[in-house]
């Protein structure tokens, strides 16, 4: 690897301490290296240092913060199809594989090649909103329609290729990738799966009934959430949220398509060790 792209969270990494330091490190080592900044409040990964054109050609993406650090990076790697690796800055650290103190010893690999690449998935969801006016958001973890403004509860109805599933009275619903069953998806009670899996589930979060269970898809099924009008025909507040990030406001007979993204995020994997290892690690520490 010739050219790195740092791409740090200025909250995590205090000072730009661990930025500096790739970046030395990288330098002293001939290797090009081009630092951009999340400005988390904006979430947009607002280019801090460079333009976006100097950014072609990168070899990598090594991601300084935690894992919302990482959904956001893997929203502009989708873009500029860069494989990313993630240093834990943050708290559990799901996506993010290198450690602050094997940070050198990770950086050597990548410069010497010694590494794995690996595929995830990701969803590509659409609003279909009144006025005939659609919206696109994409996500590697997850996208949640749930309420918004004062305590509700959501009417709507999921379809999965075109055919009625069910009605739900809830807070909302999950559909997520397996990447992301290890965070809000694991929270509402739905299952683990081994983030190299390819499909899609969808959890309702808190529905009002005693038949709670997840639904498990093949990832060339169509999911398609329809809100409907609230209870007394009140106004809903609802909203569709893409990886925690970019945010789309929804009513009554709005509809979110969600399918199988048609890029993958790509990550580079240093440890052999399974996911299963790490979620025990993950969940003992």
């Amino acid at each position: 690897m010739e050219h790195f792209l740092i791409y740090t969270n200025p909250h995590k990494d205090e000072g730009l301490a661990t930025t500096s330091h790739i970046r030395e490190y990288l330098s002293t080592r001939g290797k090009r290296v081009t630092v951009r900044a999340d400005e988390t409040g904006r979430r947009d990964g607002a280019d801090a240092e460079a333009p976006r054109e100097s950014l072609d050609g990168a070899d990598c993406m090594v991601v300084l913060g935690g894992d919302g650090t990482m959904l956001q990076a893997a929203r502009d790697a989708r873009r500029l199809n860069i494989p990313m690796i993630g240093v834990n800055l943050g708290t559990l650290g799901y996506m993010t594989e290198i450690e602050p103190e094997g940070l050198d010893e990770a950086l050597d690999r990548l410069i010497a090649g010694d590494y794995q690449q690996e595929s995830r998935m990701m969803l590509k969801g659409t609003a279909f909103l009144t006025g005939d006016r659609t919206e696109d958001g994409w996500a590697l973890n997850d996208i949640v329609i749930s309420r918004s403004g004062s305590l509700q509860i959501i009417k709507f109805n999921i379809y999965v290729n075109g055919r009625f599933l069910h009605d739900y009275d809830a807070d909302g619903v999950i559909v997520t990738t397996p990447t992301g069953s290890t965070g809000y998806n694991l929270s509402a009670g739905g299952p683990l799966v081994e983030p190299n899996a390819e499909l899609i589930m969808v959890t309702p979060i808190c529905p009002h009934t005693l038949n709670q269970r997840s639904i498990i898809l093949s990832p060339e099924d169509v999911v398609e959430i329809e809100i409907l009008p609230g209870r007394e025909d009140r106004v809903q507040t609802v909203e569709a949220n893409f990886d925690g990030s970019h945010v789309i406001s929804l009513g009554a007979g709005d509809r979110v398509r969600v399918v199988k993204a048609r890029k993958s995020t790509e990550f580079i994997r240093l440890s052999k060790v399974s996911f299963l290892e790490v979620l025990h690690k993950k969940m003992a520490d």
